[in-house]
């Protein structure tokens, strides 16, 4: 990347695959961490917080503002994903506690300051439920006129992982994924369908994991627990998840993307938080009977070159 660094702001709920989203933006050049706002989800708010806390000081990162953000969805309970990440979100890994303490302002005004006072147009990367972004956006219209694009880690064309077709962080909060579509910036779909590819072989996540470095012990150790096949493998590989959304702000060019029209499905029932992502040619019946109904365009990421991210997040997080 030339030029000036890209500014950002990361909107997660730490979460394994969130701190190495974290890991990786922290060290990139091409990228300015303005602020990381923190949402329940894979574990409590408090949990999230203290995670993020813990591995910005890991990264050597420990300056850059965290604020406690929403407690729950807007209308459904919290239903956290510690089966996946662990009973501390970060896989039990038993991490020290943080030094410091997040910011003394809630996530929206945290998120309106930054917005507002950035020296161009921001990059929002909510890699969590969206619930903190659809309140900013409903509270604080105005940040719209200082944000350049929202590049979010959620939904799915195809397969879902909460339920048979709704990925997590859109099921977790649907109301809050809708608030998002209406947005009125350009928007990427970072969705399920190029999150699950994007893995680290075993003999790198064996090196992190072997290193004598704290940081790229803790990113090994990660890499390990999101083993996409077992994380008793005794040569785990890696998915990168949600850092694979950051690799994407950074490198547009590693992703294939169409803009198709997207909704999310709000009716209670097996397919509520489904990313509807229209792929057809041609209207269908149901437009020629009732008329079309407008629908925002997003740049939906059909494809990735794994090889691609898998490179640009090793290079940039093994740096010196």
């Amino acid at each position: 990347m030339t030029g000036q660094p890209i500014p950002v702001i990361i909107d997660c709920d730490t979460g394994i695959d969130d701190a190495l989203a974290l890991l990786f933006a922290v060290r990139h050049p091409g990228l300015d961490v303005r602020a990381v706002t923190c949402v329940a989800g894979n574990t409590d708010v408090d949990g999230v917080v203290r995670n993020t806390l813990t591995v910005l000081e890991q990264a050597g990162a420990g300056d850059i503002p965290v604020a406690r953000g929403a407690e729950r969805p807007l209308i459904e309970p919290l239903r956290t994903a510690r089966h996946v990440h662990g009973q501390d979100g970060m896989g039990d890994l038993g991490l020290p506690a943080p030094t410091r303490r997040a910011a003394d302002v809630d996530a929206v005004t945290l998120l309106r300051r930054e917005i507002l006072a950035a020296p161009r147009p921001v990059t929002l990367i909510p890699t969590a439920p969206l619930t903190n972004i659809a309140l900013l956006l409903r509270t604080h219209p105005e940040v719209v006129r200082n944000i350049e694009r929202i590049v979010f880690m959620g939904g799915a064309v195809t397969t879902g992982n909460a339920t048979p077709v709704a990925e997590f962080n859109v099921w977790h909060d649907p109301e809050a994924a809708a608030v998002l579509l209406t947005a009125g910036v350009p928007i990427t779909m970072y969705g399920l369908d190029v999150f699950t590819r994007v893995v680290v072989p075993a003999a790198d996540v064996a090196r992190l994991r072997a290193s004598g470095e704290p940081r790229l012990r803790l990113a090994g150790e990660l890499l390990a627990h999101r083993d996409p096949a077992s994380a008793a493998d005794p040569a785990p590989t890696g998915g990168l998840g949600d850092a694979g959304a950051v690799c994407a702000v950074v490198d547009p060019d590693g992703l294939t993307t169409e803009p198709l029209p997207v909704e999310v499905a709000l009716a209670p029932g097996p397919t509520r938080g489904q990313t509807i992502v229209d792929r057809r040619a041609v209207p269908g019946e149901a437009e020629i009977h009732h008329g079309a109904r407008e629908r925002p365009l997003v740049d939906v990421a059909l494809g990735v070159d794994v090889e691609r991210y898998v490179s640009l997040w090793l290079t940039t997080v093994e740096k010196a």
